[in-house]
């Protein structure tokens, strides 16, 4: 690798900051009870990690839990078929559940897991994304709180990887494609 491929910023750090802040804002306004954050690992990990301390200068104490699921693994494009690499720990019955990931697209991810949490007794559900890619859909599904609204590029950044790089990146942004490792997009 001749030098690191360039990556285009979409949405840049500070409005990431002021985006999460007012996330926050509308998911107290929302007053959840008892409420346990559960974060969809890998991708929303840095995304999950700002919301929850925006989520405490608002006054709010939720507890924290992650859930690892992949219909992605190494590649690009999702498989179609969602898996529990790391399941919660902690009972979410009659608890309000935010459920927050990086990236709703196909909806799979997001629908597999909201249907997983109700069906173990969640008194409510309630999902965050930073990203939607509107017209992607494969299943029903609206977020409860959106971050931004993303055009159809693959982005990686705060969080998000191609083949397991760029997720240290503090914001989001886009690969070019001239300067990626062609095993990173299937032959860029």
């Amino acid at each position: 690798m001749a030098g690191s491929p360039r990556v285009r910023v979409l949405f840049e750090e500070g409005k990431i900051a002021a985006r999460n802040d007012d996330l926050a804002r509308r998911i107290a306004a929302a007053e959840p009870k008892d409420l346990l954050v559960v974060a969809v690992l890998k991708g929303s990990f840095m995304f999950a990690a700002d919301l929850i301390r925006a989520l405490h200068r608002v006054g709010l104490s939720p507890q924290v839990e992650f859930i690892h699921l992949s219909s992605y693994r190494a590649g690009t494009r999702s498989s179609g078929r969602v898996e529990i690499l790391r399941d919660v720990e902690s009972d979410v019955r009659d608890r309000d559940i935010l459920l927050i990931d990086d990236i709703l697209e196909s909806g799979r991810t997001l629908v597999f897991a909201k249907d997983l949490l109700a069906a173990r007794g969640a008194r409510r559900v309630l999902t965050a994304v930073l990203l939607e890619k509107p017209g992607k859909r494969a299943v029903e599904i609206k977020a409860d709180f959106v971050g931004f609204a993303c055009p159809d590029v693959f982005v990686v950044g705060y969080g998000m990887d191609a083949g397991h790089r760029y997720r240290e990146l503090p914001f989001v942004g886009v690969v070019d494609h001239k300067d990626a490792e062609p095993d990173l997009f299937g032959g860029a």
